[in-house]
């Protein structure tokens, strides 16, 4: 009977190993709106560790540090620890985070998080996803393809808040301010509308940067979407003392915008 036991834990485990590994790691930050006009003087802003495309289990993560860069000025975000459920209907509970961003001139926002290291046990390594997403604001659009210096970082080099259904994403994945060449950038789909996948491999989308580390996908259909550069981070020391990789991912999020019914 015990060795029975010990062979159905054994199964789970290994179902639950090979679930977490199907699944891509995604830190998203998503403001309300990717564009700021009118009177509208607040943009609110959420953070989470999550599987994007499947909507869960959620992670526990910590912010390190985070910001926003405004026409050469860095601005400070107060965010505020709120506990989510790791899945839906679980007593298990993580941390999401929220913060609101007041508009007070014209200009690109580029909003960044730099989270602590989160250790996967079944990868036995270390994630740390540096994360950013792009507002304009008042009509002033300068400046949305510069970098803004961050250890891991992807540049657009489309029109970051003005995307079209359909339209193709380009970007260039800088690792410690250099072009990073033939690595996987893994793609998905914020899934809000309970899209359903035809094979798991449907999931995670994955393109390659090229030896100037420039990547292309065209987006098939409206929402956000996250695209995160798989880097090395070399080794880092564990609670446990030992060492382990450090997987340094660079994150963008994007919106499409659903093509107009005049042209569907």
């Amino acid at each position: 009977m015990k060795q029975v036991l010990k062979s159905i834990i054994l199964i789970f485990l290994v179902i639950l190993i090979s679930f977490s590994l199907a699944l891509a790691h995604f830190l998203v930050l998503i403001p309300d709106t990717d564009n700021v006009e009118g009177s509208k003087k607040e943009v609110k802003i959420e953070a989470k560790f999550t599987h994007p495309m499947e909507g869960g289990p959620n992670m526990d993560f910590k912010i390190l540090e985070s910001g926003v860069f405004l026409r050469g000025e860095k601005i400070e975000l107060n965010w505020k620890k709120e506990l989510i459920p790791s899945m839906k209907g679980s007593s298990k509970k993580v941390s999401m985070y929220t913060t609101t961003l007041k508009i007070t001139k014209p200009g690109i926002y580029k909003i960044y998080v730099d989270p602590e290291p989160y250790f996967e046990p079944s990868e036995e390594k270390y994630i740390k996803q540096i994360t950013k997403v792009i507002i304009q604001a008042l009509g002033l659009e300068e400046g949305w393809d510069e970098p803004i210096g961050l250890k891991a970082e992807i540049i657009p080099l489309i029109k970051p808040f003005a995307i079209w259904e359909g339209n193709t994403f380009k970007g260039q994945v800088l690792l410690d301010g250099k072009p990073a060449k033939n690595i996987e950038v893994e793609v998905e789909y914020l899934n809000t509308k309970n899209v359903k996948a035809p094979y798991e491999a449907f999931i995670t989308q994955v393109v390659k940067t090229d030896e100037n580390g420039y990547f292309e996908y065209t987006i098939p259909w409206a929402g956000w979407w996250g695209f995160s550069a798989i880097g090395e981070g070399g080794i880092i020391k564990g609670a446990d003392g030992k060492e382990y990789p450090l997987e340094l991912d660079a994150v963008i999020w994007v919106k499409a915008y659903p093509k107009p019914k005049e042209v569907k």
